[in-house]
């Protein structure tokens, strides 16, 4: 028996956070190719879905953090590798990280592909359904970047944003 490799493997599902200021589905979708280089994660957990489990492919729900109406704003995917996030390196960047050295560095990065723009699906209408009742942006206390998203979530959300075509296509 054979296992299955990253080509033949099930999509996988990731709610990934930005600030708006920093970085909009509207300035990802405006980037060349509409792909932007997802800079700046600094936790470990995170850090970890990026290197172990994200492979490029896997569906992105794209959420706007910390701004007046945080909420999912758009859809994404995943469009390449991970590799080290050069603001580590950078004494500017707000991401510096003087602890991590470069034969060796500590945070990693991939870039994301925006799909597109879809209406804005916000904390409250997420927890309004109770299918998604376990989903972990919507869990006490979370505050990572990067969260798994389960198969039914997704499809679920994917209604939520765009009903007719669900229907269409189910």
């Amino acid at each position: 028996m054979t296992t299955p490799t990253a080509s033949h493997r099930a999509p996988r599902y990731w709610l990934m956070k930005s600030e708006p200021d920093e970085c909009s589905i509207d300035d990802a979708l405006a980037a060349p190719d509409a792909t932007v280089p997802w800079t700046g994660v600094r936790n470990y957990q995170a850090r970890n879905f990026m290197r172990d489990e994200m492979h490029i492919g896997d569906g992105v729900l794209f959420y706007h953090s910390s701004c007046p109406e945080p909420g999912i704003a758009g859809i994404a995917r995943v469009a390449s590798s991970v590799r080290p996030d050069p603001t580590q390196f950078d004494p500017q960047s707000p991401y510096h990280d003087p602890k991590s050295p470069p034969d060796k560095p500590r945070w990693l990065l991939l870039d994301v592909q925006a799909v597109r723009k879809t209406r804005l699906v916000n904390l409250a209408q997420l927890r309004a359904r109770p299918e998604l009742g376990e989903m972990r942006v919507l869990q006490r206390g979370n505050r990572l970047s990067i969260t798994p998203v389960e198969p039914a979530e997704w499809s679920l959300i994917l209604e939520m944003l765009e009903p007719r075509a669900a229907a269409r296509h189910g």
